[in-house]
């Protein structure tokens, strides 16, 4: 912790302030998904590899759509894509829960009058006070000075599942807060304390839903709290913060295969760096729960036995290029190590595949695990993007030509085409494969997971899935999704380097399968806060413990719930 206050002092006193960082929640799925289809229309650009973004990134993106609807008008003539009425109202809509950050914003003079356009819908109280306001759009209570700005939101939300097999009801509270003192530091918190009837995610469940860490007691009626947040220092190429967050690596439209941020969240370290337009880069060092139980520095209190986990670590880079606008290449690699931190994975740019065979010279690698990963992303035509994921966990060469063999890796591929031919509609497909012992380790303590949840493909490895949705949104805030879904899952097995794991094969016995139509409405009446009902047809087969008890066998699923804040 003193290596890391010599770090931010460093920052501080030599490095230039230009702008804050607070990281908008990756569940916001509204406004992320509005920034894909901008982009898709080469409207802006964006590194949709890493994610969360920064509020203040995403002011930027909004305040240049905006930009671009403002020349148009101007020019009173065909100057690019035209936005439709829809997409319109969408960008002003989400232009006014950035207000705090658009309107320090960069903007050109012919859009000088954007940061005076939004001001807080419907607030109400203090009307003397213009440096404080409550109001209904975003909700909430704000303040803004020369020096301090503070934003505090409540966080609401009510979920009921029901099928032939029973009912769930999962309620949620709590509170949510950001802020920046100055132009360089920024700050955010999240507490969001759960109750479910019955748990619906637990680490060997194939489901897309965020993992969560149950509190002591039965698997029935359970309550669940997680609390996520951060600090950062900000300048004009970069930032570097103390986070305890999830965060998402890879392309995806259900379900990114390097880094899912299905894991619970945990504390890391993140620098940020972009000093070109043709240049991005990220770095985290975390630390992760191993499950695992230090026997030498347990002990007993008394009566009470105290269990202390093998400390357990991951570092991890991504390089983004940029070549040309709209092509994003991106390259990455990381290590999962434990026993104690290590400078050296504290270096941001280093191949850790390399440091590791120096560091475990002949101890045959017992004490850390490698990975490697790639990222291509291509909307060079309008309305489509292109994209495939590739996660390494280990490869060697004369496999690749092997029919009879395979490496250790997983795909994901896939495209989605908006706003053509028909204006509001989106077409998507997506597929998915790993290969067995993919994110495994023989060393329990070096596996690619915390809390024993994976924190790559929610499906983990030997599994594969076929995704296709048609989506529209035909006016401000309703959004319709039917979609497609079958993954399937093969025999685990275990990293003991004593198989034959070409024999195996991959998806030679298949243990499990879902295939899931669903059709889905929302609608977001406030930014941060919308209704949703949806009506799934699934059908699960084989292993029942992949899958929770209310969804065995073949079920008709009525989705509903409300949700106001992340």
């Amino acid at each position: 912790m003193k290596k890391l206050f010599s770090v931010l002092i460093f920052l501080v006193i030599f490095l230039p302030g230009f702008s804050q960082v607070v990281y908008e929640d990756v569940s916001n799925t509204g406004v992320y998904e509005f920034l894909d289809e901008l982009a898709s229309l080469k409207i802006i650009s964006l590194n949709s590899a890493i994610k969360p973004y920064s509020r203040s990134y995403i002011a930027a993106r909004l305040a240049e759509a905006k930009q671009s609807v403002i020349k148009q008008e101007l020019q009173q003539g065909p100057g690019g894509y035209k936005l439709s009425k829809r997409q319109r109202k969408e960008l002003d809509f989400y232009l006014q829960d950035f207000q705090l950050e658009v309107k320090a914003a960069r903007i050109p003079d012919h859009a000088s009058s954007l940061a005076g356009n939004y001001t807080y819908k419907l607030g109400f109280l203090f009307p003397d006070q213009p440096r404080l306001a409550v109001s209904l759009n975003p909700l909430g209570i704000h303040y803004k000075d020369s020096l301090f700005t503070v934003s505090i939101r409540p966080i609401l939300g009510l979920q009921y599942i029901s099928n032939q097999n029973g009912t769930s009801l999962h309620k949620w509270w709590g509170a949510s807060m950001f802020g920046y003192i100055g132009k360089s530091i920024g700050f955010y918190a999240s507490l969001r304390d759960n109750n479910e009837s019955a748990g619906m995610e637990y680490p060997g469940y194939f489901t897309l839903n965020q993992g969560q860490v149950y509190k002591p007691g039965t698997r029935s009626g359970v309550d669940f709290s997680e609390m996520k947040g951060g600090v950062t220092f900000a300048w004009k190429w970069g930032s570097f913060g103390l986070i305890k967050d999830r965060f998402v690596w890879g392309n995806n439209y259900h379900g990114a295969n390097i880094f899912s941020g299905k894991a619970p969240s945990f504390p890391y370290v993140h620098l940020h760096v972009n000093p070109a337009k043709w240049f991005d880069f990220n770095y985290i060092h975390g630390w992760l729960n191993s499950g695992v139980v230090d026997s030498s520095r347990s002990y007993y209190s008394g009566s009470f036995y105290r269990e202390v986990f093998v400390k357990k670590f991951v570092a991890a880079n991504m390089f983004t290029f940029i070549p040309w606008r709209g092509l994003n290449i991106s390259v990455g690699n990381s290590i999962i190590y434990s026993d104690a931190i290590q400078p050296v994975f504290l270096i941001p740019f280093m191949f850790f595949n390399s440091v590791d065979a120096t560091n475990s010279s002949e101890v045959n690698n017992a004490g850390q695990n490698s990975q490697v990963f790639f990222d291509i992303s291509t909307r060079q035509i309008r309305h489509l993007n292109i994209w495939a994921s590739l996660f390494i966990d280990e490869l060697k060469f004369s496999r690749i030509l092997n029919p009879n063999s395979f490496n250790w890796t997983s795909w994901k591929i896939g495209s989605r085409l908006s706003d053509w031919p028909v204006r509001n509609l989106s077409v998507t497909g997506e597929w998915t494969k790993t290969n067995p012992i993919t994110y495994k380790h023989y060393i329990s303590t070096t596996t690619f997971a915390s809390n024993d949840y994976c924190m790559g493909s929610y499906l983990r490895d030997n599994s594969m899935e076929i995704y296709c949705a048609l989506a529209y949104k035909p006016f401000r805030g309703l959004h319709f999704n039917l979609s497609y879904t079958l993954a399937r899952h093969g025999d685990e097995y275990i990293d003991t380097r004593t198989y034959n794991y070409d024999i195996l094969g991959f998806m030679k016995h298949q243990t499990w399968q879902n295939q899931t139509i669903e059709l889905t409405a929302r609608y977001e009446f406030v930014n941060n806060g919308y209704f949703y009902i949806g009506v799934q047809n699934s059908n699960n087969e084989g292993d029942i413990r992949y899958e929770p008890e209310l969804m065995h066998g073949k079920t008709m699923n009525l989705i509903t719930g409300i949700n106001v804040g992340f």
